[in-house]
């Protein structure tokens, strides 16, 4: 790790909250991004945590924004499936992606496991095809996800150092 990386690499945290303090800490980490990119955050998580009921969500402070990652785990690599802010829009994140079956193609990026969606509103995750997308992912982990507890918020870590959370 060269000393770039380092000074913005953030505090491991492993922290459990409590609702309230999710809530509190996410309208935080929030706060500094333009309202509607923190509205549509809000919104898609709320309809990611109705369709995971059991294991933990982690919350990512990071340099480039603000990712909540859903696993069956506490591990840092636990989560199957995020969300993260950037300055001008929200992605869906399957960490798992490149080996989903997905005929309409939603799906964006050539990497060896990663691939995303843009969410240009909250309400695309209502979409059956992002549904169906959603289902294989959580298929994956399905007796890890089923033997978790109820879904609980942990702070995984914070930034040292971050980039503008608002578009310049």
């Amino acid at each position: 790790m060269n000393k770039k990386q380092k000074k913005r690499s953030g505090t491991t945290l492993r922290k459990s909250l409590t609702a309230r303090e999710a809530n509190a800490h996410i309208r935080g980490l929030l706060a500094d991004c333009a309202p509607e990119i923190s509205r549509r955050m809000v919104a898609a998580r709320r309809k990611l945590r109705a369709r995971i009921p059991r294991g933990f969500e982690l919350l990512y402070d990071n340099y480039n924004g603000v990712g909540i990652g859903y696993g069956a785990t506490q591990k840092y690599s636990s989560p199957v499936v995020s969300i993260f802010a950037f300055p001008r829009w929200v992605t869906l994140f399957f960490l798992y992606g490149a080996a989903l079956d997905d005929p309409h193609h939603l799906l964006q990026g050539t990497g060896s496991r990663v691939r995303s969606i843009r969410l240009e509103s909250a309400a695309f995750l209502d979409d059956p095809r992002v549904g169906a997308l959603l289902k294989q992912t959580l298929l994956r982990d399905e007796t890890a996800f089923a033997a978790a507890p109820r879904l609980s918020t942990c702070l995984q870590s914070v930034a040292r150092v971050r980039k503008p959370r608002a578009p310049a």
